[in-house]
């Protein structure tokens, strides 16, 4: 029997993709295990026929690689790969499913061509560890491919697996003009918790989902982090596992603070360090929040990379990964009182980089006075229409402001948003979000 399918928000955007008269082929984007093959997948229940070519399961048996040095004619490959597969490839009617796309190099310039000479074909090809692949061939599909990006589930999509539709409607209408009743908030903020908890990789949600346990929902966090480590090893071969291990754990204790190169290795000098964080970055593993001097837009033109912060992929994983206590966390009014608020920017900046349109990623960034002996520092710098925007976080209901006021009467801009515990609300050039609903913030 089939797993149920737990619906996520790109659906929409390849239903969108199938229906169109011109499509480019697509490649799926995002870190190994966040759904991208089950989505394709689901994709697939629209079509008369499926062809799903896996180039890690299935080049010995077929030695697909040989198809595709061969040459790049379309309708030459899609010839190959009908008689290998004993299914049919008509285009309007067949979803060509290339993945692990990066087992198989060939395959990737390939695109082109299914585009330029096959374009009724619908083609979508993914693969977990692709952009290292993409490094290699940086110019290989410029405007004749279409990436979309893939994350693991955001708030939105968990509430909808959850079957709480009607909650997640709201919110998707919700702002601070218009604050939720108190029964409506308490709830929201209980979903809250159980999915900072669990975090959003699918197979997670789908335990969660399913009327899994707490302990069995830690249980696959597990299992996901044991693998996570196994493919440390297909990064590169020079860069040893070990030193991939020491350096994420390392980010992880230093999320929600610059990153200290100082602090990431006992062994290792800073270009070995680098290097490291450059491959989990590519792997999807991790996510940059790059400082800014944020006075105009685009904020990325004032960037200084010298000053990053990094965050993991998921909570869950985070939280695992720290051995937090989970009991302190269900009864707690506020996220302080476990992780110093940590645990309340990782899921701001997750929810961000989430609610970005699939074919557009964001890039976080988030600013510090660059005065010598000044502390102040925003959490997050963001676009809102015209407007720049600082968003401060807040792991409970209190909390002082004093760098955003800072920021906004050195930058004279016009209003700040505090996301925390409370309620929607408004209160002199402040907007406050309800930590669940970070991801309206900009809509």
């Amino acid at each position: 029997m089939d797993k149920m399918y737990l619906k996520r928000n790109i659906d929409n955007d390849l239903l969108e993709w199938k229906d169109a008269e011109r499509r480019k082929p697509i490649l799926l984007r995002g870190a190994r295990q966040v759904g991208k093959s089950s989505t394709v997948r689901e994709l697939a229940k629209q079509f008369d026929s499926f062809v799903e070519v896996n180039f890690e399961r299935d080049d010995q048996k077929y030695n697909l690689k040989a198809i595709f040095e061969r040459g790049f004619d379309p309708k030459r490959i899609c010839d190959e790969l009908s008689f290998a597969y004993q299914t049919p490839i008509v285009a309007g009617r067949t979803l060509l499913f290339f993945d692990e796309i990066q087992a198989c190099i060939p395959a990737i310039p390939s695109l082109r061509y299914f585009y330029e000479e096959y374009p009724g074909l619908h083609v979508i090809a993914a693969g977990s560890l692709l952009e290292f692949a993409l490094q290699e061939l940086p110019s290989f599909g410029v405007g004749r491919i279409r990436s979309m990006f893939l994350y693991p589930f955001s708030f939105d999509e968990y509430l909808r697996a959850m079957g709480a539709h009607l909650l997640a409607d709201a919110l998707q209408k919700s702002s601070p003009e218009n604050p939720f009743s108190p029964p409506v908030h308490h709830t929201c903020l209980n979903h809250l918790i159980r999915f900072i908890l669990i975090g959003g990789m699918p197979e997670v949600v789908a335990k969660n989902a399913g009327g899994g346990t707490l302990i069995e929902c830690q249980q696959v966090l597990d299992d996901l982090m044991f693998s996570l480590y196994d493919d440390f090893s297909k990064y590169k071969e020079r860069v040893p596992s070990s030193r991939l291990r020491e350096v994420f754990a390392s980010m992880i204790r230093q999320t929600g603070g610059k990153f200290t190169y100082s602090h990431a290795s006992q062994h290792a000098n800073r270009l070995q360090i680098k290097e490291a964080v450059e491959l989990l970055e590519l792997a999807g593993i991790i996510y940059s929040v790059t400082h800014t001097s944020a006075n105009g837009l685009p904020l990325a033109a004032e960037m200084n990379t010298k000053f990053r912060k990094y965050l993991p992929l998921d909570t869950g994983i985070y939280q695992r990964f720290l051995r937090l206590d989970l009991s302190q966390l269900l009864t707690a009014e506020s996220l302080e009182q476990v992780n110093k608020g940590a645990l309340a920017e990782l899921f701001v900046g997750l929810e961000l980089l989430k609610s970005a349109p699939s074919n557009s990623p964001v890039q976080l960034h988030y600013w510090q006075r660059e005065k010598a002996g000044s502390n102040a520092e925003v959490d997050y710098v963001v676009q809102c229409n015209a407007d720049i925007v600082p968003v401060e976080v807040k792991s409970g209901t209190k909390g002082s402001m004093q760098s955003m006021f800072q920021f906004l009467s050195e930058k004279e801009y016009t209003y700040g948003i505090r996301c925390s515990m409370e309620n929607f609300g408004i209160y002199q050039n402040v907007k406050v979000y309800p930590l669940y609903a970070a991801s309206r913030i900009g809509k």
